[in-house]
């Protein structure tokens, strides 16, 4: 048996679980987590076309190739909302599965680890939207000549756009992440600061890999956020939770 959601489980409850134990109870956060994946994708359906426009704004005109395709990018597009809807209770149970294995006093401090998360969020999906995304459509397209024209296709396009704005989401979790590290005593701000050489390169190797376009400048605009937020995660280990 389980304790209730709200009641979460104690450090010695942890100690005391099985593997199975563990398997159980992260099939059961998964289980919600696509439950809510499923309502908010539901809901976002009614809304696709306002979000297919949000999405295509920075291509301009796009076109479907089959009659099947645009029916298929209306789903993609409200399973991406749905999940930006679903986020809250998808990391609420990301959060629940990990917080219990922490002290009282620092489960205690978790309770902003949920917005904090959606914030960091949806704070990367909009920087890349509105800063990276537009130079890599721009890039793409000065490919174009006189006799030879962009045609975007709309799956297409989604597919491309919705890949490559949910790794930024991620990114912008990193201070976040390594907060919970430190206080759990895994790493501290002096092993953050004698990884700075390793992080730089790995910062440039994911910008290389997610970038929309080869060139440095597209790289770069990934690489620098990852290295600004690992150094301000630096100071706040160093300064705020002085470790």
């Amino acid at each position: 048996m389980y304790k209730h959601d709200f009641e979460p489980m104690q450090a010695n409850d942890i100690k005391k679980m099985s593997l199975i134990d563990h398997l159980q109870e992260l099939r059961k956060r998964l289980a919600k987590a696509m439950i809510a994946l499923a309502i908010g994708g539901s809901v976002s359906y009614f809304y696709a076309e306002e979000i297919v426009h949000l999405i295509t704004a920075p291509a301009g005109k796009l076109y479907y190739m089959n009659p099947a395709e645009a029916f298929f990018a209306y789903i993609k597009a409200s399973f991406f909302a749905g999940f930006l809807l679903a986020l809250p209770v998808i990391l609420y149970q990301a959060w629940a599965f990990i917080v219990p294995a922490l002290a009282n006093k620092e489960r205690k401090a978790s309770v902003l680890l949920v917005p904090s998360s959606v914030v960091l969020f949806l704070a990367g999906l909009g920087f890349s939207y509105y800063f990276v995304l537009p130079a890599g459509i721009k890039f793409f397209m000065g490919y174009a000549t006189e006799e030879l024209q962009p045609l975007f296709s709309l799956g297409q396009y989604l597919s491309f756009v919705i890949s490559f704005l949910i790794p930024f989401g991620f990114i912008f979790e990193l201070p976040l992440f390594i907060l919970v590290m430190a206080q759990m005593g895994s790493i501290s701000s002096q092993l953050l600061r004698s990884k700075r050489k390793i992080v730089l390169v790995l910062a440039f190797i994911i910008g290389a890999v997610i970038s929309p376009t080869p060139d440095v400048l597209s790289q770069t605009m990934v690489a620098l956020p990852m290295l600004v937020l690992y150094e301000l995660s630096i100071l706040l280990v160093k300064y705020i939770l002085r470790k």
